[in-house]
């Protein structure tokens, strides 16, 4: 193993034992093994699908640790992009954090265009046979008196482009936007995760996104209401938004947000036959679709490949269907998008949705060009409807919380003034006093027991609403004091091959 593997294969020791997130980033041995190890794209529907649509003219931004734009099956990918997190460079395309590799990672399975290393040093392998095989040649002449041989032509050497090696997304012709925020530890620049992710979702809707890739997730279902307005903002501009599911090998036992969002595409993992990834996936109610997450194979940073695994890998395969569905559909809707993702889904675990599957694992080709039905909203719920009934009162805007995690909610229920004090009485004795406190403590607890039965009963309702609405959670943001951030862990998982 080289030095600079053997220094990647540490940076995952030291994720795995302090932030739980196990990232296997295992050399793959060349470009063309890499394209060899994308099983996906047929058992997905993905090759067939490219009959119909490459995802051309479909701008996807992912949210991420930033995207080494300078990886060969990325060039010419990356249109564009901004470092959020303050410690990069201004376009997004440093990796950054302790999990640098994963935009990188991330964007070639979505939007890879393959490469041709191989013509290139195959050229370069016969231009430097041409040019001994003359040189011998010329040197023979010489010694036998004789006149050089003319020199032969050139052998022309292809610059770097597209081609059959390395790794080929699912949307190989859309665009990327690079979204680079600090994970992992604390950010040098001071900028909190809380405030990085609702700025990304902002700026990338800003700068033409129809799709967005969110690949990070945290342990905690719910979100700081900070994020309402950003989400909100990206459902109102019709943009599909797609979310990992998280792993149960990174120390999620259920999906964390910013996948429990209404609205939000949220992407389960499935092994290559086809069953639930044990490691690299999680369940929950929030879970759309299924999608390949173990094992993956992805681009790293500095040219290279890794094998890999979790629903990281997942989620950019679905958002590449979607760009794909947006190519053919201009004029489709992000949730009609999601719809025909959903709706073409191949049925897995219990009949009907289910928290491992959702609707189903994923089917490209199916996605584009079935019969599907128009829905009248999006099957996702929506986070403007959540926001109606789970915020009321609340003063939602996009600065990030005064602390990590805690509701910011305020009430809006005006106090009701105290009874005025009543006169003392004229009667004697001990019984008047007595009655007074009896019927004062019954009413009391009368009025105690009201409250209580009215509080439960309008608990119930919103509940109830919520169950109609969006029954992804009927979140409420719990206090927080003393807990870590909840993007403190990045449960992105793998074991070692």
């Amino acid at each position: 193993m080289s030095q600079r593997l053997r220094r990647i294969a540490a940076t995952a020791l030291t994720l795995v034992l302090g932030l739980t997130a196990a990232l296997a980033v295992a050399p793959a041995a060349q470009a063309d093994a890499a394209r060899d190890g994308e099983w996906w794209l047929k058992s997905s529907g993905i090759t067939k699908a490219w009959e119909v649509s490459k995802g051309a003219g479909v701008t996807v931004a992912v949210i991420d640790t930033g995207i080494d734009t300078s990886h060969p099956d990325l060039l010419g990918v990356v249109t564009g992009g901004k470092d959020i997190s303050g410690a990069g460079i201004p376009d997004g395309s440093k990796p950054l954090g302790t999990l640098p590799e994963h935009g990188t990672l991330v964007a070639t399975l979505l939007a890879g265009r393959g490469n041709n290393s191989a013509a290139i040093a195959e050229a370069k392998a016969d231009a430097e046979a041409q040019k001994n095989a003359y040189e011998r040649a010329v040197a023979s002449a010489k010694e036998a008196d004789e006149d050089p041989p003319p020199a032969p032509e050139p052998i022309e050497i292809p610059k770097p482009a597209a081609g059959p090696d390395g790794m080929l997304g699912v949307a190989p012709e859309a665009n990327l936007l690079s979204l680079s925020l600090w994970m992992g530890t604390e950010n040098p620049a001071g900028i909190s995760v809380e405030e990085q992710v609702p700025a990304a979702v902002k700026w990338a809707v800003d700068h033409g996104a129809k799709v967005i890739n969110i690949s990070l997730g945290s342990t905690q279902p719910d979100w700081p209401t900070s994020w309402d307005t950003a989400f909100k903002y990206a459902e109102d501009k019709d943009v599909v938004i797609v979310a990992a599911a998280g792993n149960r090998a990174g120390g999620m036992k259920q999906v964390g947000a910013p996948a429990t969002i209404p609205g939000v595409l949220t992407v389960a993992g499935i092994d290559r036959k086809g069953k639930a990834s044990v490691d690299s996936s999680t369940e929950g109610i929030s879970i759309g679709v299924a999608a390949p997450a173990d094992p993956l194979v992805g681009g790293l940073p500095g040219g290279g490949y890794a094998d890999w695994s979790g629903t990281s890998g997942a989620a950019p395969l679905v958002a590449g269907v979607a760009a794909m569905i947006r190519s053919k559909y201009p004029d489709m809707k992000a949730p009609q998008v999601i719809n025909r993702i959903l709706a073409t889904a191949r049925d897995a675990g219990k009949p009907g949705v289910d928290n491992l599957y959702g609707h189903g694992i994923l089917d490209a080709h199916a996605a584009l060009t079935a019969d599907v039905p128009q829905v009248e909203a999006n099957p996702m719920n929506t986070i403007t409807e959540w926001i109606r009934v789970h915020r009321r009162g609340a003063q939602v805007n996009a600065g990030p919380t005064e602390a990590p995690g805690i509701s910011t909610e305020k009430s809006d229920i005006k106090p009701i003034a105290a009874p005025a004090p009543l006169p003392p009485s004229d009667g004697s004795g001990f019984l008047p006093p007595l009655l007074v406190l009896g019927f004062g403590g019954l009413l009391l607890l009368t009025m105690l027991g009201g409250t209580l039965h009215y509080t439960r009963a309008r608990r119930r309702l919103a509940i109830a609403e919520s169950t109609k609405s969006a029954p992804v959670s009927a979140l409420k943001l719990g206090d927080r004091t003393g807990r870590k951030d909840i993007f403190d862990e990045l449960p992105e998982s793998g074991e070692n091959s």
